[in-house]
């Protein structure tokens, strides 16, 4: 057994202990139902209270420029200087967080054009919402949205210290999350990137759409396709893919051992392969994607500001699957013989790893007037989405990275599965890019999209919203109270979707309170 397993087997343990005394210390134990819907789960705040609100301003680490996102869950941005420094250079960065000294490791200068030219990228593989013997609740809690909670594996940066935020808690710490952290390199960079397999499931990774050779010179498979170019890397195992990309663009990268399931639990993420210019120190990991906050070269001679957008559909029975039990032969004949995906439908759909209203908190586009804004967006689930944001039209530049010979306006843009589109929004006030400052509704079109579990407003909703319409605390200035949707018992359909409306006429007499116990009047909503 390697070294790298026994800790993963210790820190399992840890996790496991440091469960039982929180729900033993905090609160009585409760059953879970179904799918992971947490039964006895609270309402929430739109915002809750942001520890580190400086987070959210711009500022310099390490001689990292970490421009400002006024979102109401910003990234550490300890993280971003620390993963554009390299984990291996980085000093005050790097002890702000639990990023590995080896996650991002930066080395020479190839061309001798000022940035390091040899990237070392380490990633691993987290369960989150997992089944655990000894809590009620899933191990490793990540909601998707107020009470959901299907099992997930996730690519993550390799991380030290305990998986939860602290020896008392359940939730993962920050890095532990869906999506896939959004990989960035530089055209002609040698990259290698890492596999430690931290799961108790084989895994690989392939590098979906980025040139990379089949094999290494030392006769080591690089495709990631199990049985074809390589075998899986088993529990405990690595394996280290290298690439050398010729072509930038914005492409895609997941697991590979049967696929039907692994991508679809999760295994996903976006790769960016950005231009080659002097001095280009890029953000490596874009952690739960969303907002760039220390962009490219060509980024910043171009655009004002860069998303990463990251779209998935989940089949909550699958999910359900690593729920049930700890006996990996049961999981794996459940996943891998009993489960049939041709029956497979969707009840949850997720942007940048959250369904709405989580998406309010992490996932808006946040533009001012005048401006050029790149959007990277990929389709990591199995069906076709249809973006389509209120109020402007996006100008679509690329498709699977390779740029159009005739750029396309639409204000309905199809993405298919596995599929990348990079658009250009203009927020000029001009009648065909933008409409005008608001607060503009950016959804699937594809209507299942925007409910969770079949109610509405869930699913992967997002804004545009101008800066002047955003509230101090990051949620978007709007003329109704948003409170309801951060109520779990919303999504068990306990509370009539127009009760805040008119009681009387569409309330229920069973029906919770809507707003309680965090309601907000009118004023405060907007």
């Amino acid at each position: 057994m390697s070294d790298k397993f026994k800790r993963l087997v210790f820190g399992s343990v840890l996790a496991v202990v440091a469960g039982v005394v929180y729900w033993s210390l905090s609160r009585p134990l409760a059953p879970t139902t179904s799918g992971g819907s947490i039964v006895d789960a609270e309402p929430e705040v739109p915002c809750p209270p942001l520890a580190n609100a400086e987070w959210r301003a711009a500022q310099t680490i390490d001689g990292v420029e970490i421009e400002a996102d006024p979102s109401c869950e910003p990234d550490n941005p300890a993280v971003v200087a620390a993963v554009v420094k390299g984990t291996n250079r980085a000093v005050k960065a790097l002890m702000d967080t639990r990023l590995a000294r080896d996650t991002v490791i930066k080395r020479r200068n190839l061309d001798g054009d000022g940035d390091p030219d040899e990237i070392e990228i380490k990633l691993e593989v987290t369960e989150l919402n997992g089944f655990s013997p000894n809590i009620p609740d899933p191990s490793l809690l990540f909601p998707i949205a107020p009470g959901i909670t299907p099992g997930l594996w996730v690519f993550t940066p390799k991380v030290r210290g305990m998986a939860t935020t602290n020896f008392l808690s359940n939730r993962p710490q920050d890095l532990l999350r869906l999506p896939a952290p959004v990989i960035r390199v530089e055209q002609g960079d040698h990259v290698k990137i890492t596999l430690e397999n931290t799961h108790y499931f084989p895994h690989t990774i392939h590098l979906h759409g980025v040139d990379h050779p089949f094999m290494l010179p030392d006769g080591r498979g690089n495709d990631g396709v199990p049985m074809v170019s390589e075998m899986a890397v088993m529990p405990g195992g690595s394996r280290t893919y290298e690439i050398r990309p010729r072509q930038t663009g914005t492409f895609f990268y997941h697991c590979h051992v049967q696929p039907q399931s692994h991508i679809l639990m999760g295994l996903a993420g976006m790769i960016v392969v950005e231009e080659n210019r002097p001095n280009n120190w890029l953000q490596t990991l874009n952690i739960g994607a969303g907002r760039v906050r220390h962009r490219s070269v060509a980024s910043r001679e171009t655009y004002d500001r860069e998303y990463d957008l990251q779209y998935q559909d989940m089949d909550r029975e699958l999910h359900a699957l690593i729920q049930k039990s700890n006996d990996i032969r049961r999981t794996a004949k459940a996943m891998n013989r009993d489960y049939k995906i041709a029956e497979r439908t969707a009840e949850y759909y997720l942007l940048n790893g959250h369904a709405f209203p989580y998406t309010l908190r992490d996932s808006l586009v946040i533009v001012a007037p005048d401006e050029a804004v790149k959007l990277r967006v990929i389709n990591t689930g199995s069906q076709s989405i249809f973006l389509h944001p209120h109020g402007h039209k996006p100008t679509v530049t690329h498709y699977d990275g390779v740029r159009l010979s005739q750029p396309i306006i639409r204000d309905v843009i199809e993405i298919g599965p596995a599929q990348r589109a990079e658009l250009e929004l203009h927020t000029v006030d001009d009648g065909l890019n933008s409409y005008g400052p608001g607060a503009w509704f950016m959804h699937d079109h594809h209507e299942p999209g925007v409910t969770t579990d079949g109610i509405s407003p869930g699913g992967d909703i997002s804004l545009v919203v101008y800066e002047s319409y955003l509230r101090e605390d990051g949620i978007p200035r709007t003329v109704g109270d948003l409170t309801p949707f951060f109520n779990p018992a919303y999504y068990r359909g306990e509370i009539p979707v127009w009760a805040d409306m008119d009681p009387q006429l569409y309330g229920d007499g069973a029906a919770p309170a809507a707003g309680t116990p965090h309601s907000m009047n009118s004023d405060e909503a907007r």
